[in-house]
């Protein structure tokens, strides 16, 4: 649960909270779990381990999966996770896609926009993070406004 957290930019309880660790092709995060002494090590996607740190290890069971509420695929704010079935998980997705400014519609795809939100937080003073986050998430969608919150 440490490392886990230790890869974990917690910020205010409505904003996104963003994943520093590796990043996956479909702008998740991802995290070695387990121990490679008792053989249990595994490479795992952060946001399901981080459901079930906060849900139980078995609050996705019947085939459920992780939605993000906010869309950031990398997001590991537990306020912004909602368990709903694939195809909830899609219909989400086609709805919002073309939102002008939204998340999904980002030209660098999930995985760009979260490797330069992760990039930008490198490079940030620590006073000037929220808006160096800011930019980022505008450089993806010229004319839009950002999503980093949901309320």
């Amino acid at each position: 649960m440490g490392r886990y957290r230790a890869h974990i930019l917690e910020r205010g309880p409505d904003d996104c909270w963003w994943w520093l660790g590796a990043i996956t092709d479909t702008g998740h995060g991802s995290f070695r779990a387990g121990s490679h002494t008792s053989k249990t090590s595994r490479v795992v996607p952060a946001h399901l381990f981080g459901y079930r740190l906060a849900h139980g290890a078995d609050a996705l069971s019947g085939g459920l999966v992780v939605r993000h509420r906010c869309d950031h695929g990398a997001c590991q704010n537990p306020a912004h996770w909602l368990a709903g079935t694939r195809g909830d998980n899609n219909r989400d997705a086609a709805a919002r896609r073309r939102l002008t400014g939204h998340a999904l519609a980002d030209v660098r795809g999930a995985a760009g926009r979260a490797r330069a939100v992760q990039a930008a937080i490198a490079a940030a003073d620590p006073e000037h993070l929220d808006e160096a986050i800011a930019v980022a998430l505008e450089v993806g969608n010229p004319g839009g406004a950002h999503q980093d919150s949901l309320f």
